[in-house]
């Protein structure tokens, strides 16, 4: 029994040692955007789609935990990997679509912290925005005192986010059998049913959560033999699925929320339309009008969580992006402020012209952009870990590339489906006028074949040769050592000593 409790002490305390960036990958899955899908999504279908939610949610945890496996093993992120495998044109096309990516992703969460500040302070949306860009820069200031301090921040904004949603629910008064059965019984009943899981799966796994979790896990100190790497691997997964189960429930609050607000018929007669177009600013008065006046003020303390710790990670992933891709040799706080200005500049613009109708909109474009970005950095992420050259014995087995692989292509078949039916329903529904029509479809359909060609490059091309596949011993020469969180040099001691006497 005492060796059984020596053996597992390490292992308790290096686990500890890898908590983290799951926790920050997580908060994409919670950002001002997947919030206004999940509240139209109850809005229309009550708790029909939540299988949808579920799904979305296990599709991520296996997508995320290659991203994460790449960034362990090999000791180099996603971005640096593209830079070392593809041409200079097709790394600069790539880099520019990591960064669109960024800025699409940042939208949401801009604009989500400016409607929070004006339904609590009566800011206008415009003075929001550049809050929430100087809040993210005040915020990142805390990495200077360690990478455990910002997660730390990031794990309580995630604890109010989730905190106020759960207490909506409550105030709800969801009925609970009818969830369980829309978690687990799918269906697709009703009009619009079918886009809107399409929409919802969408919106689940974005682009730029690829680059950022492959290189938040190299700021974890990893053993340098096989079995130090097959551990950080398993550490890693269970890590991200505890995250990523605190984001699905966290979702699924949300959705109960507004689906138990919308089908209440003592709150609303059937022919009401208040739940037709629910965004990020209307839902405030609708959970005002129908839970109470502290209702919507939890509702935008909770906006405000979620935009702020999402527009972090945003912040983050776009200096490894212009890190991996340009290898610019800048200091934090100016590739930093670098990248916060390029991310807010079209959130600051479009709400000074259009303000909050603008804003909402911009919100609507901006999904569709990051559904258009997805092969860009699904399809290179599925190839690096399927690859013996870059992942040797850690590459993906034969049924884990199988299924990811499956998975990858259905996400972007739906993606491009989403991407279809909106343009089509733009046409069809008038919402352009024939000139525009005509230049659309000029830009569009061109635009269209372009994309398919790069992704079936991407997805044909062979891999470029290399002098000798990775090994254990070199992955930690290539993580710097400025950049390691020791998980406990006492912990590598033991763990050294139980190898020596397990081959003894």
């Amino acid at each position: 029994m005492a060796l059984v409790r020596i053996e597992e002490a390490p292992k308790l305390k290096k686990f500890s040692g890898y908590i983290g960036p799951g926790l920050l990958v997580s908060v994409a899955y919670l950002d001002p955007g997947n919030l206004q899908t999940d509240l139209q999504a109850g809005a229309d279908h009550e708790f029909q789609l939540l299988w949808i939610v579920l799904v979305g949610l296990i599709f991520a945890l296996i997508i995320q935990s290659r991203s994460a496996n790449l960034g362990a093993v090999t000791g180099k992120h996603l971005s640096e990997h593209c830079k070392a495998e593809y041409p200079t044109t097709v790394n600069y096309c790539l880099w520019i679509l990591a960064e669109v990516a960024v800025i699409a992703a940042d939208i949401p969460e801009v604009m989500g912290t400016a409607f929070a500040l004006n339904i609590l302070f009566h800011f206008p949306i415009w003075i929001g925005v550049l809050l929430a860009g100087l809040n993210t820069l005040l915020l990142l200031a805390v990495q200077r005192y360690g990478i455990r301090k910002l997660e730390a921040v990031i794990a309580v904004l995630l604890l109010v986010l989730g905190g106020c949603f759960f207490t909506e629910m409550a105030r709800a008064r969801p009925n609970m059998v009818e969830i369980a059965k829309g978690l687990f019984i799918p269906k697709l009943d009703g009009n619009g049913a079918a886009q809107d899981a399409i929409t919802l799966l969408g919106a689940l796994v974005m682009p730029h959560n690829l680059y950022l979790h492959s290189a938040l896990v190299i700021s974890r100190k990893i053993p340098h033999s096989h079995r130090g790497i097959n551990d950080a691997c398993k550490y890693f997964l269970v890590e991200s699925g505890f995250a990523l189960f605190v984001a699905f429930l966290i979702n699924v609050a949300v959705v109960s929320v507004s689906g138990s607000i919308c089908y209440n018929p003592n709150v609303f007669s059937p022919m009401s339309t208040r739940c037709e177009d629910v965004t990020l600013s209307s839902s405030a008065s609708l959970l005002k009008d129908t839970l109470g006046s502290w209702s919507s003020t939890v509702y935008a303390v909770s906006l405000l969580a979620s935009g702020q710790s999402s527009t972090v990670t945003g912040t983050y992933t776009g200096q490894y992006i212009m890190q991996g891709f340009l290898d610019l040799k800048m200091k934090p706080w100016s590739r930093n402020l670098l990248t916060r200005c390029i991310a807010i500049m079209p959130s600051l613009i479009i709400s000074l012209i259009g303000g909050s109708s603008g804003a909402g909109k911009l919100i609507i474009i901006s999904s569709m952009i990051l559904a258009f970005e997805l092969p860009f950095a699904l399809i290179p992420l599925l190839k690096f870990t399927s690859s013996s050259t870059k992942m040797g014995q850690h590459k993906n087995s034969v049924p884990v590339t199988m299924i990811s692989w499956l998975l990858g292509c259905c996400l972007i078949v739906i993606n491009l489906y989403f991407l279809s039916t909106s343009f089509i329903g733009w046409f069809t529904r008038g919402r352009l006028s024939k000139v525009r029509s005509i230049l659309t479809a000029v830009v569009v359909f061109p635009t269209m074949m372009l994309y398919m060609a790069m992704v079936v490059y991407l997805t044909l091309r062979s891999e470029t040769p290399s002098s000798s596949p990775v090994t254990d011993t070199m992955v930690s020469d290539r993580i710097p050592s400025e950049t390691k969180v020791s998980n406990g040099e006492r912990d590598v001691e033991m763990d050294e000593h139980i190898v020596r006497r397990e081959s003894n």
